[in-house]
């Protein structure tokens, strides 16, 4: 197996709404906000290389939006998801899974292009990953979510004929660390977390004897590891803290990697248990593995 680090470029979010409750005396020192109270966060994707497949896990936010909903979002930056791509020596018609998190525009934007005004898959050759629970969810979005889930990102994956559901587990908690869990290939298997949006899939990973977490909005960044600091952006934040404290622990006992889709900075850490809590232990790149 090989992972690859796949950044998609840029986009800015209001700060107040990336950390919560937590005040912007204490934010601002972390990511630092623009005039406009917004920060700068990262879409980075990765991507898994096995014997027989190449999957893709996230696309970032694309670019077939309009000039409207970008001065929303200031897409920024030099990288593209298919720059990226190439810098590794593969293309869009060599992957052959796309893994979704989950369905918010910003974790499934670039799996759907617009070519001469049609809504086409980006991926001609691969097979496209969601589960049932959070499909339904986003389909049939809620007022609160429904900015996050736009039809037009959503509904000609499904018209492609080739979506397909990781199953979920029986219950939303295990006795063990209250995540869910579901196997998907040899080496990945699926995290369920629920606070965030319903069913948020987190690939957990076997690689080089190390265990490493894709945290996709479970935990945004390293600024978010402290347990106050939870987005506002989340359906449940309570049950994200619950979420964020059982997994965090457990990270912290077996020396997990936490690979971070949105951190501007950071792509991987390690964490550890201190007296102000578990805080990062050692910031890292992927490739250093």
């Amino acid at each position: 197996m090989q992972l690859f680090s796949i950044n998609t470029g840029y986009f800015k979010l209001d700060g107040g709404a990336m950390f919560g409750v937590v005040p912007k005396s204490m934010w601002n020192k972390l990511n630092p906000a623009d005039e406009n109270n917004l920060c700068n966060w990262a879409l980075r994707s990765l991507l898994i290389k096995t014997d027989d497949q190449l999957i893709l896990v996230d696309t970032g936010m694309g670019n077939k939006q309009d000039a409207k909903f970008f001065s929303h979002y200031y897409l920024n930056g030099n990288d593209s998801l298919e720059s990226s791509l190439a810098q590794h020596g593969f293309s869009n018609s060599d992957i052959t899974d796309v893994f979704h998190t989950h369905l918010h525009f910003d974790h499934c934007g670039g799996t759907i292009v617009k070519e001469n005004d049609q809504l086409i898959a980006a991926f001609p050759n691969a097979q496209f990953w969601s589960n049932a629970k959070h499909w339904d969810w986003a389909v049939n979005p809620n007022e609160r979510e429904k900015a996050s889930f736009l039809k037009e990102n959503i509904l000609p994956i499904q018209e492609t004929g080739k979506l397909q559901f990781v199953p979920t587990p029986l219950s939303d908690f295990d006795s063990n660390n209250l995540l869910g869990s579901s196997d998907f290939i040899k080496d990945i298997s699926i995290r369920f977390v629920n606070g965030h949006t319903n069913s948020m899939m987190l690939p957990q990973i076997n690689y080089k004897g190390r265990t490493i977490v894709y945290m996709a909005d479970l935990l945004p960044s390293t600024a978010h590891i402290p347990l106050p600091y939870i987005m506002g952006y989340d359906m449940f934040p309570y049950t994200t803290l619950q979420e964020k404290k059982s997994f965090l622990k457990e990270a912290a006992e077996n020396n997990y990697v936490l690979f971070f889709e949105h951190d501007p900075i950071n792509e991987c850490c390690t964490v550890q248990e201190t007296e102000k809590g578990i805080r990062v232990k050692e910031i890292f790149t992927l490739d250093s593995l």
